[in-house]
């Protein structure tokens, strides 16, 4: 019998026993997309032997390492085993786990394939796992990489206050390095740990561990490079235990991770980064979750979701190469973050098993960039092309929007998706944003073609590639056929003629958001891409079997105006109904306290109802397809909730959250529409280029003029959309783990 964690002696049998449903043969694309096998990982088997890499894709691997399990399918037996990489044989390398399975950290793998076997003696058959192995500043799957990219490791502050330093290569990497910080019970913060000659900090905070035992709070932060990006990773760990391992788990560490994000969009570009998500988070490491993040995951210095998810595969590798695997991964993140969250978890499932969101939205592509730029139009509209014509009151409906001052607050957030710099520009009309100094001689504009143009879509010019003959990058934004403020004429908030003058004043935008005449169409190519790559958040894939928790601040009555709006959590929801039928594995929560300790309780309390969920999961034995399993797993007290925080003391209202209805929630956060719901788009706002139809007298409830209705079937002489036959294009998402190069697996066509 081998013991747990006893080296194999060379030829000695190992064994393996993850239980992981697999078909038999399956190729990568096939295995990517069998909803019954979730978890982040390649497997080869034979009759007697399975084959899998742990720690990423067999066919994703990064930085020539990767942790390989290996299991004996039957009853332990007295044959003998040997395993070889590329030839060489590597059996003694393999830590025994359990009866019948070991692991192995692989070092040393060739750029390219790599070969590892497993076969028993007297066997006719061996198993084999071929294994594709990048180097660690990628890229893995989202094409070429972005240049310029300016290196920030120099203004990188670690955990423990020291700065990180310069790179060292052109790729931005840094040397890895580990520091140490504790939690101080006098300053109530994390402050730098360093023992000498075995003096312990008088101020040196203790908690309790997963078992109950009282540990230091002491917390380990690792730092390193991977795809160009800084990454942290933190957990409780005391300097004076033996250095963690995958198979030498700290003390104090759960065995769980969670993986946070930061947010923003506006200049989001060229850069590598100088802060993560946040990986020092007292009320998430007192409960011992392991904390990782990295700088290409704070969407404000990187607002592109393919990169990002990148980013999440490879930073997941390196924990799991490094501390083995986790139980379960959740993601957290606010706004920008909800984004990665969202998308990774539907795009590449099985990198996040659970996601807890807050201010979230769909995606960028669709939910935000529509809703900032029909407001720049509007704002336009109001302030340069008919001023007197509109009062604020009748502006607000035809935006949409719960407040009047959302109309510029938002047109200022299109600044995304403007090239243009320039001084003398009003600030709601501004673009060409970027943080790096240095790029600003370097911005686009009439006199520089080849400049950099500091805007999403060409940011991500992998994904829609550049418009032919140009430095420009295609576009999926729309806006033909949009009757603007059609909701606002039937409901009498406006006249017939206000309704006519807007539609046939409001025009487009140009490539470089200059305000055109013409509305603005999308580029077939970019529309195409935005909905098969699931830019244009899908819902069905990955999501369709993970928990997603929904929580929110209410924003929509802020003073000053707010992207933030609460509708955008319900396009989610309906784009989750559209193509599963239910949204029961997404619950929304409303105006909580939204900390960890007794005075705001309510995201630890999200926390550790997501634990729930997911070891349920985790433990079920029934069988179910994820898709029911999630709904099945569900506990009972997480249900959409709102709080009323009105009176002396505060009440938690639990009741499905609705977009529109006159339940005391809606009453106390009502939701509002955005100007394309306001023109008829579907609630889940997820429609690029509608398709038209013919104006028709029955689309209003208002009468015009027979001039009227003629000046109307001018202003939109080739139709109006019909929202209901959806997007013009007629794509569909294309499935999960799509690749756009280099690596060829899943290859989007």
């Amino acid at each position: 019998m081998i013991r747990k964690n006893q080296k194999l002696p060379v030829k000695e049998f190992l064994l393996i026993g993850l239980v992981v449903l697999v078909l038999a043969g399956c190729t990568p694309q096939e295995q990517t997309n069998v909803m019954a096998v979730p978890a982040l990982t390649a497997l080869v088997e034979e009759p007697d032997i399975r084959i899998r890499t742990i720690s990423t894709k067999s066919w994703l691997v990064t930085g020539g390492d990767v942790l390989v399990e290996v299991e004996l399918i039957n009853e332990p037996i007295s044959a003998q085993l040997q395993i070889s990489l590329n030839g060489t044989d590597i059996t003694h390398e393999f830590n025994s786990v359990a009866e019948r399975r070991a692991q192995a950290l692989l070092v040393g793998l060739v750029e390219g394939d790599n070969t590892i076997t497993a076969q028993l003696d007297g066997a006719s058959h061996a198993a084999s796992l071929e294994i594709t192995n990048y180097p660690i500043t990628g890229p893995i799957i989202s094409g070429l990489q972005e240049n310029p990219f300016y290196c920030q490791s120099e203004e990188f502050q670690l955990a423990d206050g020291q700065m990180l330093g310069p790179a060292v290569d052109g790729n931005c990497s840094v040397e890895m390095q580990i520091s140490y910080v504790y939690w101080s019970t006098e300053d109530e913060e994390f402050k730098p740990y360093r023992q000498f000659l075995g003096i312990t900090p008088v101020d040196l905070g203790a908690i309790s561990d997963s078992t109950g035992k009282e540990v230091p709070f002491i917390v380990r932060v690792e730092t390193g490079t991977v795809n160009r990006a800084i990454y942290e990773i933190a957990m409780l760990h005391d300097p004076a235990e033996v250095e963690p391992d995958p198979w030498t788990r700290s003390q104090g560490w759960n065995g769980k991770l969670v993986y946070t994000h930061g947010g923003g969009c506006r200049r989001g570009w060229y850069q590598q980064g100088d802060h993560t998500g946040g990986v020092l988070r007292a009320g998430l490491l007192e409960k011992g979750y392991a904390l990782t993040s990295s700088t290409l995951n704070v969407f404000g210095q990187n607002c592109n979701d393919l990169l990002a998810s990148e980013t999440h595969i490879m930073v997941k590798e390196r924990f799991v190469e490094h501390y083995g695997e986790p139980i379960y991964t959740i993601a957290t993140g606010s706004s920008g973050g909800s984004y990665q969250s969202h998308q990774t978890a539907d795009n590449y499932p099985g990198v996040f098993d659970g996601i807890i969101v807050a201010s979230s939205f769909p995606d960028v592509t669709s939910a935000t960039i529509f809703t900032v730029s029909d407001s720049r139009l509007l704002n336009n509209y109001f302030t340069k092309t008919n001023v007197e014509s509109f009062t604020l009151d009748q502006q607000q409906a035809v935006s949409g929007f719960g407040i009047w001052e959302s109309i510029p607050n938002l047109s200022r957030g299109a600044a995304r998706l403007d090239p243009i710099y320039e001084s003398d520009t009003p600030e709601e009309e501004q673009g060409g944003e970027v943080n790096i100094p240095a790029l600003e001689s370097l911005r686009y504009d009439s006199a520089t073609p080849e400049g950099v143009r500091a805007t999403v879509y060409d940011h991500t010019v992998n994904v829609y590639d550049y418009v032919e003959g140009s430095f420009m990058v295609q576009r999926p934004l729309d806006n033909a056929g949009i009757q603007y403020g059609l909701a606002a004429l039937n409901e009498g908030a406006i006249t017939s003629q206000q309704f006519i003058d807007l539609n046939r004043d409001i025009g487009g935008f140009d490539r470089d958001m200059n305000h055109v005449a013409q509305r603005h169409q999308a580029d077939a190519q970019a529309r195409k891409r935005a909905i098969e790559s699931g830019r244009i958040l899908f819902g069905g894939a990955g999501l369709a079997s993970t928990p997603i928790l929904d929580y929110r601040t209410y924003n929509d009555h802020k003073e000053g105006g707010d992207i933030h709006m609460i509708v955008h959590q319900f396009s989610t929801r309906q784009r989750l109904m559209n193509v599963n039928g239910h949204a029961d594995n997404h619950v929304m929560n409303v105006g909580g306290l939204w900390g960890y300790t007794d005075e705001e309780p309510d995201l630890g309390d999200l926390f550790d109802g997501m634990d729930d969920w997911l070891m349920t999961i985790k433990n079920d034995r029934s069988g179910a397809e994820p898709s029911a399993l999630v709904v099945n797993a569900k506990p009972p007290y997480l249900n959409d909730n709102c709080w009323d925080n009105t009176g002396d003391t505060r009440k938690k209202l639990v009741m499905e959250q609705t977009f529109a209805g006159n339940s005391p929630c809606n009453m106390l956060y009502p939701a509002y529409p955005t100007a394309r719901h306001v023109a008829g788009t579907p609630l889940a706002n997820n429609i690029v280029s509608c398709q038209l139809k013919d104006i028709t007298p029955a689309d209003y409830s208002v009468s015009f003029t027979d001039e009227q209705y003629e000046e109307l079937r001018s202003v939109f002489s080739e139709g109006v959309c019909d929202w209901s036959k959806g997007d013009a294009s007629g794509a569909r998402h294309q499935g999960t783990w799509i690749s756009f190069g280099p690596s060829p697996v899943n290859r989007i066509q």
